[in-house]
């Protein structure tokens, strides 16, 4: 129980901006986890977490979010079969090789954006929908990186 606290901890203050320990525990909480605040307190101080002086709030130095096990199973098929990425307003559309714009709307989903709003698979194309426009240029970055990393 404590190792999975611990990641829904990291998780948390990377997703979040989290200023106060009682924040952390309310997400926590929202997670399933009823801690207490010693309980918090330990739980930071066990996984080296430091606040920082500005109005950023807890992170852990040189902390990245793990990567979905499923994403990196699946970022070889995402690369061999994507063959364009574009964007207009609240839209992208991928263009894969046929029969391979389901696999491209799999790993996209994987990803858990919240910026995302959903996606559509036809035979060589995926319409990934976004919740704002404003999101459309990082979106097409991430999905970029992927495809050339």
């Amino acid at each position: 129980m404590r190792k999975k606290r611990h990641n829904a901890i990291l998780n948390i203050i990377y997703e979040h901006e989290i200023l106060s320990q009682e924040q952390l525990m309310a997400h926590l909480k929202n997670q399933g986890f009823d801690v207490t605040q010693a309980t918090v307190s330990r739980d930071i101080q066990d996984l080296g977490l430091i606040k920082k002086t500005t109005a950023d709030g807890y992170t852990k130095p040189h902390y990245e979010k793990p990567e979905n096990p499923e994403i990196i199973k699946l970022k070889p098929l995402f690369k061999s079969s994507v063959l364009s990425i574009e964007g207009s307003g609240q839209l992208i559309v991928i263009k894969t090789i046929i029969g391979s714009a389901s696999p491209a709307c799999l790993i996209v989903d994987k990803l858990n954006l919240p910026e995302i709003m959903g996606t559509i698979a036809g035979d060589d194309t995926a319409l990934v929908i976004l919740r704002d426009a404003a999101n459309l240029t990082h979106i097409i970055s991430k999905l970029s990186e992927i495809l050339n990393n």
